[in-house]
């Protein structure tokens, strides 16, 4: 018998490989980076790759662009805000910077993890409902029907559409009362503890895994063993 009734389950980094993460051998961001310079048709070589992503990264330090990062994605404006912050204090001009924000924000281009899959038919197969809950700025269903995923998630929360980010409880609340259960008939599963990590806040049973760096990682085995139903 399965020891819950739903799982919630985060996007970016426990679902799919983050576009501005870190990635074996490579600067971060490096294919984000690699595709807007090809569409621009610029000049996409590594130390070119290297210069941008070492002035985002060092840009994303400044305490001015970390402040207006927090809760940015509780609306497009907001993450739009923390957006432009962030890549005029990097130097990035406006052309590359309109182009990376389109590939940031475009939910086709998802590299779901191998186990995605698998993991959501054996939830679904015993029974479970499934949310997506996320933190994002744009909507994430068309990825998951270009991906045939979409079957398989009952619902998705997303904090733009609600106007609340993790670690508030209250958007795990938003999660459990549109699936129609309770705080301890649910899983969350996620990749970071300040985040993800507080749906314990809100009574809800939490599984942190690693965040993903590439397709290949498999960690959602984890999922089936912990609700106590037949793995994939």
């Amino acid at each position: 018998m399965a020891l819950f009734r739903a799982v919630l389950f985060d996007w970016v980094g426990t679902l799919v490989v983050p576009k501005w993460g870190p990635a074996q051998g490579q600067p971060r961001g490096a294919l984000w980076i690699e595709r807007s310079l090809r569409q621009l048709g610029r000049d996409p070589s590594e130390p070119q790759i290297r210069r941008i992503s070492e002035a985002l990264s060092a840009a994303g330090r400044r305490p001015d662009v970390e402040q207006g990062w927090r809760q940015a994605d509780a609306s497009a404006a907001s993450h739009r805000r923390g957006y432009d912050r962030w890549v005029n204090a990097a130097g990035i001009d406006s052309a590359l910077a309109e182009e990376m924000y389109a590939a940031f924000s475009d939910p086709a281009d998802c590299r779901f993890a191998v186990d995605v899959e698998p993991t959501l038919a054996a939830v679904k197969a015993a029974g479970l409902k499934v949310a997506v809950i996320s933190d994002i700025h744009f909507d994430l269903r068309p990825g998951f029907v270009k991906n045939g995923l979409d079957a398989y998630v009952d619902d998705f929360v997303l904090s733009f559409e609600h106007g609340l980010c993790k670690p508030d409880p209250a958007i795990f609340h938003v999660a459990l009362d549109a699936l129609g259960v309770r705080p301890g008939e649910a899983l969350m599963v996620g990749d970071r503890s300040g985040y993800d990590g507080a749906a314990v806040e809100a009574g809800v049973a939490t599984l942190l895994v690693p965040p993903l760096t590439q397709v290949s990682e498999a960690r959602l085995h984890l999922v089936p063993a912990a609700c106590g139903i037949a793995s994939p």
